[in-house]
């Protein structure tokens, strides 16, 4: 059998696993989760260095499967489903760690600074508060959910009844705003 003749046989047992499982079939289910765990973390290595980030990736992505499990389609291929849900949790994943590496190396480099710094960045921070409340409502609004909360678009999106195309202009033109503020223009 053919390379492709497998990965078209091992789809459509996925699909059958997976329209078992909707039904109820807790054995389809567990048999399905360890079969797809080979792709799920191929897909996320694919997008993180850090094995255990790869971990946590493959684990949010099953936990988000089973929450979801009911909105598959068994008329669609189930493989695509499940890959666009791994690549959406491994992308979210990044960005966690990538904000967390920004707010640690800020934290480094504060231990650094004196009691001169130590004011002058309580200063900052004074003010960067002033200019995002002084932005308006839809840009303060997309700012704080998808920057500082740390949403995905879908969530701001359910969270403030605001378009995901809305939500990307409005932050974007926030931090355009805030960078322009503070002499940070690009």
């Amino acid at each position: 059998m053919s390379a492709s003749e497998e990965r078209t046989t091992r789809d459509a047992r996925w699909s059958a696993l997976m329209a078992a499982a909707q039904d109820g079939n807790a054995r389809a289910y567990d048999t399905l989760l360890c079969e797809c765990l080979p792709l799920l973390r191929a897909i996320c290595r694919q997008r993180l260095r850090n094995t255990a980030e790869v971990e946590d990736a493959v684990q949010d992505t099953l936990l988000t499967l089973h929450r979801v499990r009911h909105t598959y389609d068994p008329a669609r291929p189930f493989r695509p489903w499940l890959a666009a849900i791994a690549e959406r949790r491994a992308l979210d994943r990044g960005r966690v760690v990538a904000r967390g590496l920004a707010r640690n190396t800020g934290l480094e480099a504060a231990d650094h600074v004196g009691v001169d710094g130590e004011a002058e960045g309580r200063v900052m921070s004074a003010d960067l508060r002033s200019a995002v409340a002084e932005l308006p409502a839809a840009q303060r609004t997309a700012l704080q959910l998808t920057k500082i909360e740390a949403l995905s678009l879908a969530e701001a999106s359910a969270r403030s009844g605001m378009s995901m195309g809305a939500l990307k202009v409005a932050t974007h033109r926030a931090v355009a705003t805030l960078r322009r503020r503070f002499g940070m223009e690009s």
